[in-house]
This record gives structure tokens, C-alpha cells and sequence, in this order.
């Protein structure tokens, strides 16, 4: 049994191409959310199953890379193409030369694999909900059904999404959410400011989120649970590729968990191993001792106060002014508090 189940639908094959000194230098590794995920939470010494599809001959090749990373895998083997790219970064930047999407997971595949991320998040009790690497490679609403029945059977559900796939898990009620400020204001957000950021955060609560992280590049990022906001902030480090630094971020936060520890608190791993990431070419990458010893300058604030902790933030009837959207209940979470209710 596993600590984490991850649903990764479509893992992709990555080949890179890079340069070392006279000679190219051909990396084959697997990819996508899910996995960048799983490779920082097995750095952490969190055990990962992963519940995903394998298409043809590359599939087969994933699978056998997932294992050699030390991950638990129940892959649902099916025909087709899986997701695959080359890169060439020959010249310091990723160029893609080269993408196949994958061929969508078809009906009796897919209620396979459905069944195989129920079976396997109620051993774990925690599961990350990854994105696929395509649009079309399954239902959206495939996100709703799955957070709606592992919470119904007693799971923590733990989401980074977009679009479709965000409102949909949000239907069926998520634990954790980490979104992008880019991400909000795609769906509508048009003031970046910390302000409207808590207000836009509020509203994610109020449509069945528990806890949600709002990543914003350089900038702290933002925390939001019951019990108010939080600013953290990690030291800025040279980046070298910011690539995979959400996913280490999410599995980070999830990492924390698994030990324990509330999210409000296991956010400072979670910015540490993002953080850390940066510094890397490998996506989802990190030493677990380096991410320890940053974890210590993380910089944890609540906006809005002076050092006499007296409030400079806005009024409760303005920040509540900036977004309006109905209120849904969560199952078995806590009612969010209105800003009149002594949010801030």
C-alpha cells in the first residue's frame, strides 16, 4: 500500500536532447503532471502508486521508466498511440521538434481505470487528481465523478487543474486546490492584485474547495483555509528551468500531509521543493536535504498586517465586494466563512 495514489491518464514520453560539451546528449525519461508529482514526492520518501493508461510501445516503455523511479504502477494497457514529445534544449531553452497528443482512452478502458483509482485511493487515502496530456484524452466530467466518490469514500482529494477540468473536480468537492494566478485570470479574474487574488480565493472555497494555494511566478504565493490567508514566501533562487516547479510545489504540500502535518503548515515543504526545482533541468527533481534546510527560510506572513499587527488590508465589505459567486457546500467540510464573519 501506497502513501499517495496519483490518477495520471496519459503519461507521455520524453526525449530530450541537450548538449555536453562536443556531443549531444539524449535523455529518455517519463513525463507529464502526474509524474513530475510522483518523482518529487518519491524524493521526499513518499511511496506513489500510479493509476494511469499505457498505449502501445510506448506505453510499455513508461511503465518500465515509472518502476525504475520506484513507483508502484497500475497501468490499464490499451492499443493506440501514447503521449510522446521531443525537445531539443541545445541551446538553453525547451524546443519542441517534435509532439504526439495520444489517442483518447476509450469507454471500457477508462471504466477500468476509474475503478483502478478507487481501488487503489482508499488503500492510500490520498489522491492527486493530474491532468492529461491532451484535451480530448478523456471526459472532463470524468474529474467531477472521481473527487465526488474518493471523498464519499473517505479520501483527502488534491487537485491542479485547469479549465474544464478544474470546474469539474470542483463540483464534486476537492480537499486541497493549487491554481495559478494565470489560471484565474483565464477564467475571468481581470486584477492580479492580493486583494482581488483573497477574494477570487474566497469564492474557489465557497465552490467546494477546502484549502487553496494560488501560485503567482516570482511573486509569494497564497494560502486560504478556515482559518484566513497566508503569504509565503521562499527565497528567489537563479532560475534555470521554472518548469515542473508547481508540481513540486503540490507534491510538496501532499508530502507534508502524508506526514501529518495541516496544509497551512506543510505549504512551507511544498514552496521549498518549488523552489528548489527551479534550480534544475529535471522536472519534478530536488535533494531532499537541500529542500529540508530551505524549508527553513521560508518567509510566512498574514497580509494585511503591520508589525503591531494592526490590519492594512481592505475592509471585509470590499474584499467580498470584488467576486461574486453562489456558495455550494462541500460534503463534510466546513461552511467557509463570509468576510462579515470575521474572515479577516
Amino acid at each position: 500500500m501506497s502513501d499517495v495514489t496519483i490518477f495520471a491518464p496519459s503519461p507521455i514520453l520524453t526525449v530530450t536532447v541537450e548538449n555536453s560539451g562536443d556531443a549531444d546528449e539524449i535523455h529518455i525519461h517519463a513525463g507529464g503532471q502526474g509524474v513530475w508529482q510522483a518523482r518529487m514526492l518519491r524524493r521526499l520518501g513518499v511511496s506513489v502508486t500510479m493509476c494511469c493508461s499505457l498505449a502501445g510501445e510506448a506505453g510499455q516503455v513508461i511503465r518500465h521508466l515509472l518502476e525504475d523511479d520506484g513507483m508502484t504502477v497500475v497501468g490499464i494497457e490499451r492499443p493506440g498511440r501514447a503521449s510522446a514529445y521531443v525537445q531539443d534544449r541545445r541551446g538553453g531553452e525547451r524546443a519542441e521538434i517534435g509532439t504526439e497528443v495520444g489517442d483518447p482512452i476509450a469507454r471500457h478502458e477508462l471504466d477500468e481505470l476509474y475503478g483502478a483509482v478507487i481501488r487503489e485511493g482508499m488503500r492510500s487515502g490520498v489522491v492527486i487528481l493530474s491532468g492529461p496530456a491532451g484535451d480530448d484524452v478523456l471526459p472532463s466530467d470524468t474529474y467531477r465523478r472521481l473527487a465526488a466518490d474518493l471523498r464519499e469514500a473517505g479520501c483527502t482529494v488534491v487537485v491542479d487543474l485547469a479549465g474544464e477540468r478544474l470546474d469539474a473536480a470542483l463540483e464534486g468537492g476537492v480537499d486541497l486546490l493549487k491554481v495559478s494566478d494565470e489560471e484565474m485570470r483565464a477564467h475571468g479574474l481581470d486584477d492580479d492584485s492580493p486583494d482581488a487574488l483573497a477574494a477570487a480565493m474566497h469564492s474557489l472555497r465557497s465552490r467546494r474547495a477546502g484549502t487553496v494555494i494560488v501560485t503567482r511566478a516570482s511573486e509569494p504565493l497564497l494560502l486560504l483555509d478556515e482559518q484566513g490567508l497566508l503569504e509565503v514566501a521562499p527565497p528567489r533562487l537563479e532560475v534555470v528551468d521554472s518548469a515542473g516547479a508547481g508540481d513540486s510545489l503540490t507534491a510538496g504540500v501532499v508530502a507534508g500531509m502524508v506526514r501529518g502535518e495541516p496544509p497551512r503548515d506543510a505549504i512551507t515543504l511544498g514552496a521549498a521543493a518549488g523552489a528548489l526545482n527551479v534550480t534544475r533541468h529535471g522536472l519534478g527533481t530536488g535533494d531532499a536535504d537541500a529542500i529540508a534546510e530551505l524549508r527553513g527560510r521560508i518567509r510566512v506572513s498574514v497580509p494585511g498586517e503591520d508589525d503591531d499587527g494592526g490590519s492594512m488590508g481592505v475592509s471585509p465589505d470590499g474584499l467580498a465586494g470584488l467576486i461574486e459567486t453562489p456558495r455550494r457546500e462541500a460534503p463534510g467540510a466546513e461552511t467557509p466563512r463570509t468576510e462579515s464573519e470575521g474572515e479577516r
